[in-house]
């Protein structure tokens, strides 16, 4: 609980690099959230060289400060499809537990994240050479924080027990 209440979205790091273990980690542990059917429909896309994080800048209004990488969490359209019908929707829900392994996996290492969703997909594609069955669908910023946000207050009046309207204490 204590690193699932520390984790914040951090969006102004310290101009410093991750090393490549700890990115490495960061991914391994994407690929071990849950998946529906297994069927593991993600690709994930490791970006540090600051020229391609500066174009990918330019083309994503929601990515702020000067993180030292990224990862762009994409959905391999063909894997998804062995979901039938709802497959893109599980995938959806499958790459949201798989980001959010990351940025646990990030807080224990003392590295801030932030998920970004605003950004254009067709220029990130365009930029990381991204192929056609494959769509990027959120990108995590990584890096060493400035400083660690205050927590928001959090909604308690949520959680039900049995049924609707009969709130936890």
């Amino acid at each position: 609980m204590t690193i699932i209440k520390g984790r914040r979205a951090v969006r102004k790091f310290d101009d410093k690099q991750i090393p490549l273990h700890d990115l490495k980690e960061i991914l391994e542990a994407g690929i071990w959230a849950p998946s529906a059917s297994n069927i593991q429909p993600w690709e994930f896309i490791l970006v540090t060289e600051k020229q391609k994080i500066e174009k990918i800048k330019l083309v994503s209004p929601g990515l702020f400060g000067n993180p030292a990488a990224l990862v762009i969490l994409c959905i391999n359209k063909e894997r998804a499809k062995k979901g039938g019908r709802l497959g893109e929707k599980y995938a959806l829900m499958d790459i949201a537990m798989a980001a959010q392994n990351m940025m646990l996996v990030a807080y224990s290492k003392g590295i801030g994240s932030c998920p970004v969703v605003s950004f254009n997909r067709v220029a990130v594609k365009e930029i990381l050479s991204i192929p056609e069955h494959v769509d990027p669908v959120l990108i995590l910023t990584l890096g060493y924080p400035k400083f660690w946000p205050k927590p928001p207050k959090r909604r308690k009046e949520v959680m039900h027990l049995e049924e609707y309207g009969n709130v936890i204490e």
